[in-house]
């Protein structure tokens, strides 16, 4: 094994190109799943007649379709009907497809893990549905939303991989680029080694981020359950020590 010949630094800087390139795609899929996944998750919710449920029924299917299909037919498929796309627009598109029905049920389970008493409380105080979503439930689902969202984001980053059978420059290409050259017989093993490091490296970070954010969040609740409990206690007290 030539490790000294894979991390030369001509191969580091071919390898480095190509992650730019995956968090690229990367970056701007989370994005766009994000906020479309988000209105699917809403319009489920929502329960609006008709629309919700043609919403929930192409949600399933593409939440049952695996995703080097949806690659395969946003760069074949489409340009046979008029619309074409680059390789890059293309991954952009089948992962943000795809990862957008994901998103959806992760924001449609957190929308119904609020108690439904919350909703019939704010309007009877004289919101309407849209301002009791926006500043009522929204605001509660998203901290119990926030773990599972940077799982699926793990994720989506780690997809990125599977558009290299549409020849996406990213990581994993460029890897194939350099171990398939004629001197990459004996780099296979040290260039597989550093592409996994540089993966590991942000989703390591990503997972930190969500447990730090789910025992931020874990630790509020305690403390706001530790005020309330002392508050109830007072309440208590104070009557008798009066009496």
């Amino acid at each position: 094994m030539d490790f000294v010949g894979a991390y030369s630094s001509g191969n580091i800087s071919y390898l480095l190109k190509g992650f730019l390139v995956t968090l690229e795609v990367a970056f701007i899929s989370i994005i766009l799943s994000f906020v479309i996944g988000s209105l699917l998750g809403i319009f489920r919710y929502a329960k609006i007649p008709v629309f919700s449920k043609i919403v929930a029924v192409l949600v399933e299917a593409i939440r049952n379709l695996p995703l080097i299909l949806i690659i395969f037919f946003t760069y074949f498929a489409l340009p046979e009907v008029g619309i074409k796309m680059g390789v890059m627009t293309a991954a952009i598109a089948a992962l943000t497809i795809f990862e957008s029905a994901m998103i959806s049920e992760i924001v449609r389970s957190g929308l119904n893990s609020i108690e439904k008493g919350q909703i019939e409380a704010s309007r009877s105080s004289g919101l309407n549905y849209v301002q009791t979503m926006w500043h009522i439930i929204l605001p509660q689902a998203l901290k119990r939303m926030i773990p599972p969202l940077v799982s699926q984001f793990i994720s989506l980053l780690k997809d990125t991989s599977l558009a290299v059978i549409i020849a996406l420059p990213e990581l994993l290409r460029n890897a194939q680029g350099i171990y398939s050259g004629p001197k990459g017989g004996n780099q296979i093993i040290p260039i597989i080694i550093m592409v996994a490091l540089m993966y590991f490296v942000v989703n390591y970070a990503l997972s930190l981020l969500s447990r730090a954010l789910e025992k931020r969040l874990d630790t509020t609740h305690k403390k706001d359950k530790g005020r309330n409990k002392f508050q109830g206690n007072n309440q208590e007290v104070l009557p008798s020590n009066l009496s």
